[in-house]
């Protein structure tokens, strides 16, 4: 069996022999000493004075600079710990992970241009990937080689993944792929994507699905970037017309690609709730030092938000260990996936509302070039984009459904389509 753990921005398996493993703790201290030189050469201590701007998920600036931090890493032997050797992984065991990810908890690490390549579709090529697949995407992806995104929204199916639309309609040797996907984070720098799409209309909307690995420089793949109103150029439209897939790019069995979904949602949940990168990055200490600069320290108020911002913080924090820990013992993210990221949600607001408290009117305007401007211009982008943390990989809406069904042990909405065929249901 093979299981699955967090580590430097992956999902890794956890190999037979090692499952279980134990560090002793001149091991252990050795192998964190290893990790701390390390970062001390490529990465910065979380509060120290920032070089720019914290480059987002889907953002293309910060691409080069994490590229060359997993190439240091994978140079080094950190990156992919507990991925096997032969596939460009480290080799070693879930308790070198969980080291890593206590140690780099206090170093901005620049990866999140990875985050979804790493998170999300790296440990879906190696848990459902033929040894084909594993050979020729893995190493690429753990060294940053090669860059992935995922596919499933689209503008008709939001929320509800499993009403989309995309057609795969197999043709030979080949699938022929048809339609559209929408917010596809990164896709305009990414080599190669993970897309869901329909390949049976007849049955059920949740069995008639199949996930296709896509080479992005296929004829018949245009992609066009969304603005935000913050400026950002992270998301996506993807257009596929008539793009031809080669049968061996199908990833799982055909029509089963709702189990896929799932596992691919739970990871972006983990990813986003308890993995690592600027969506989790602890923000109070800087906080705290803007804070300082400003003589608010001694504000009871300003002092209380940012105390109260370091609970939840940790409150998450242990939350995320122990989702990592039971990924490492091989169990698939489930729906504690939901509690983190719904987490991080209220977090990423509650971060928000401390900044603007601490800035005041100079996180909505400053005068460019002057001293102390850099960090208001930086979070004003984190305040605006704060809110989008609540949609991406699933609403607070439908993360509360899973915990009140799947936790809770609620009742599901009634569905009067339920069993029906796709092609059956109304469709706006």
């Amino acid at each position: 069996m093979t299981g699955l753990a967090r580590t430097a921005g992956t999902v890794a398996p956890v190999s037979e022999q090692d499952g279980t493993s134990v560090l002793s703790p001149v091991e252990e201290a050795d192998f964190v000493a290893r990790v701390e030189e390390f970062l001390a050469v490529h990465a910065r201590r979380l509060g120290d004075p920032s070089p720019g701007t914290d480059d987002g998920i889907g953002e293309e600036s910060g691409l080069e600079a994490a590229r060359t931090f997993q190439a240091a890493l994978s140079g080094a032997g950190l990156a992919g710990l507990a991925y096997p050797s032969e596939y460009g992984g480290a080799g070693l065991s879930p308790r070198h992970e969980e080291l890593f990810t206590r140690t780099a908890a206090d170093w901005h690490l620049p990866t999140a241009p990875l985050s979804i390549s790493h998170g999300m579709c790296l440990p879906m090529l190696n848990q459902y990937g033929t040894d084909d697949q594993k050979d020729r995407y893995l190493a690429p992806n753990i060294r940053g080689d090669v860059v992935w995104c995922q596919m499933f929204s689209e503008p008709g199916a939001g929320s509800d993944v499993a009403s989309l639309a995309t057609r795969a309609i197999r043709d030979g040797d080949e699938w022929v792929l048809n339609g559209q996907k929408v917010w596809t984070s990164g896709a305009q720098y990414c080599e190669y994507g993970l897309v869901v799409a329909r390949t049976d209309p007849d049955l059920p909307k949740h069995q008639g699905l199949s996930m296709f690995i896509v080479d992005l420089h296929s004829t018949g793949v245009e992609i066009r970037p969304l603005v935000q109103m913050s400026g950002a150029r992270g998301f996506n439209e993807v257009f596929f017309t008539d793009v031809r897939l080669p049968a061996a790019d199908l990833l799982g069995e055909v029509n089963q690609g709702w189990n896929l979904v799932v596992s691919m949602l739970m990871f972006e949940r983990v990813s986003i709730g308890a993995g690592g990168g600027s969506l989790n990055a602890v923000r109070s200490p800087e906080l705290v030092a803007l804070a300082r600069d400003r003589g608010l320290d001694v504000d009871p108020n300003v002092r209380q938000a940012l105390a109260d911002l370091h609970i939840h913080e940790s409150i998450r924090g242990f939350m995320a260990q122990r989702i990592r820990v039971a990924v490492a013992a091989g169990r698939v993210p489930g729906p504690e996936g939901s509690l983190a990221k719904l987490t991080g949600s209220l977090l990423a607001r509650r971060v928000r509302d401390v900044a603007v408290a601490v800035l005041g009117p100079e996180v909505q305007a400053w005068e460019d070039g002057t001293a102390g401007s850099e960090p208001a211009e930086r979070w004003s982008t984190f305040c605006i984009s704060a809110a989008a943390i609540s949609i991406a990989g699933g609403t607070d809406e439908v993360q509360r459904n899973i915990i009140g069904e799947r936790v809770l042990g609620l009742p599901k909405e009634p569905d009067p389509f339920k069993g029906a065929a796709w092609l059956d249901v109304p469709r706006s």
